[in-house]
């Protein structure tokens, strides 16, 4: 019999040692190519081991950062599930000591009138799961992987809160020096008009020509309007994000705008560690693990001890005054043998859960390396398409000199001039946007390198 005891305790020992193993990162190929062929990975240095202060140096900037930081509600909302979830750990923590409670209780009865009988009990009553086949262990594991999970949730929510706040300040740069930019087209729009009326007089143009330049005017003055509103909006969603009424924002200029010439993505194997997403999809994998072990442990034996020891003056039949000690202890096994299914139901769905983790942090793996090779991208091309511009500028420039050259020496109208001024002022339109679009480029490959934290 001993024997028999032994070779069952064995078995149940070598199918339960899998429950007590901690997760591990499973095999997933972090190739060179993530990124694709944008830059060259030279050495293991990122754009996002820069802080944001190092990369916005701009001192109205960081201080709306900073506000943003402080006041934004979906961080503190973060930061307070991070609270909840150091609480669950706390708990799953103390699970291994035992509960003890006092459960003082007294009575008086009477029978046909007789004199009351008076009985008390004063006594301290104690649990103690042993954990045995993983249970409270995997709870606990479970618990520091939610706990994880809520730390980079709040890692991502102050990472995407500094990119946003970064992208919409310089969108209000972008926007003053639209809207710069365009006033003095307008302006170049009345002298155009000015000038087709006078050549309409001299019978030199048509009605049909005035009316034509006349509505481009209003095309110009109405972009104003529209510049101008957009300018209002931004300002307000910026205060609204910022936890501040809406309000005026104060703010630099465009071309007073200082970024590093050079950026490096590091190498993809540092997406797992620096992306707080990623960073998520895997405490989320974890979780799902010990969660599937917990599931397994339900097929296990449930061994809790429980005692209790008071004070009390009804031991047995009698009942004495004063009292005397009661002392109790027992030991209790559970093995489940058939709950209808559950425990199997519980363990399927368990691994599938496990699984469906694991093919989300394999695809935010992914979505991770597209956004830095679109990044990379997008900063690229803005920094070719302003090289073009200014180029294009030089030589606009280069025509309204000779325009205006050919105004003073030749037959050559005015309207010719204020042509070339037109165009020049679009190529200086082009380069703001373009500018911004760099920008731009450099802020969306911080945060998809997961800088910000």
């Amino acid at each position: 019999m001993k024997k028999i005891l032994l070779c069952i305790w064995g078995i149940i020992t070598l199918s339960s040692c899998h429950i007590y193993r901690a997760y591990e990162r499973p095999d997933i190929a972090v190739s060179d190519s993530l990124y694709r062929q944008s830059v060259p990975i030279a050495d293991t240095t990122s754009l996002a081991s820069l802080s944001w202060k190092e990369l916005f140096t701009d001192p109205q900037l960081q201080r709306l950062i900073e506000t943003g930081l402080n006041n934004n509600t979906d961080l503190g909302i973060a930061y307070l599930k991070v609270k909840e979830a150091e609480a669950l750990l706390m708990t799953s923590r103390l699970a291994y000591l035992p509960a003890v409670s006092f459960t003082p209780q007294g009575s008086v009865s009477s029978l046909d009138g007789a004199k009351a009988t008076k009985t008390y009990d004063l006594a301290v009553s104690a649990d103690w799961e042993i954990d045995i086949f993983g249970k409270l262990l995997n709870a606990k594991r479970g618990a520091k992987a939610a706990l994880e999970q809520s730390e980079a949730y709040q890692q991502a929510v102050q990472t995407q809160l500094v990119a946003t706040i970064a992208n919409s300040y310089y969108s209000l740069l972008m926007l003053d020096e639209q809207l710069h930019i365009t006033r003095r087209t307008a302006e170049t729009w009345n002298e155009n008009v000015r000038a087709m009326k006078a050549l309409k007089r001299a019978g030199q143009t048509t009605e049909m020509a005035v009316a034509q330049t006349e509505a481009s005017k209003l095309s110009v003055e109405s972009s104003i309007l529209s510049l101008e509103q957009q300018i209002n909006e931004m300002e307000n969603s910026l205060s609204t994000l910022l936890g501040m009424n809406p309000q005026e924002i104060g703010r630099s200029t465009l071309d007073a705008q200082v970024f590093p010439d050079s950026i490096s993505t590091g190498v993809p194997l540092q997406l797992l560690s620096r992306r707080p997403d990623v960073k998520q999809c895997e405490a989320q994998l974890a979780a799902a693990y010990y969660a599937t072990n917990a599931a397994r442990s339900a097929f296990y034996p449930n061994i809790t001890l429980s005692g209790s020891a008071g004070w009390t003056n009804a031991g047995g039949a009698a009942i004495t005054n004063p009292g005397q000690w009661l002392l109790s202890a027992v030991g209790s096994l559970v093995q489940p043998l058939f709950n209808r299914g559950q425990n199997i139901a519980n363990l399927e769905i368990a691994k599938a859960q496990q699984e469906e983790a694991l093919l989300s942090f394999r695809q935010s793996l992914l979505n991770a390396g597209a956004e830095v090779n679109d990044a990379l991208v997008q900063w690229q091309a803005a920094r070719k398409r302003i090289q073009l511009d200014k180029q294009q500028a030089t030589s606009l420039q280069s025509a309204l000199r000779s325009s205006e050259l050919l105004m003073q020496h030749s037959s050559q109208n005015y309207l010719e001039v204020l042509t070339a001024r037109q165009a020049l002022l679009q190529a200086e339109l082009d380069v703001a946007s373009d500018r911004f679009d760099e920008i731009q480029g450099v802020i969306n490959l911080y945060h998809a390198l997961g800088g910000g934290y």
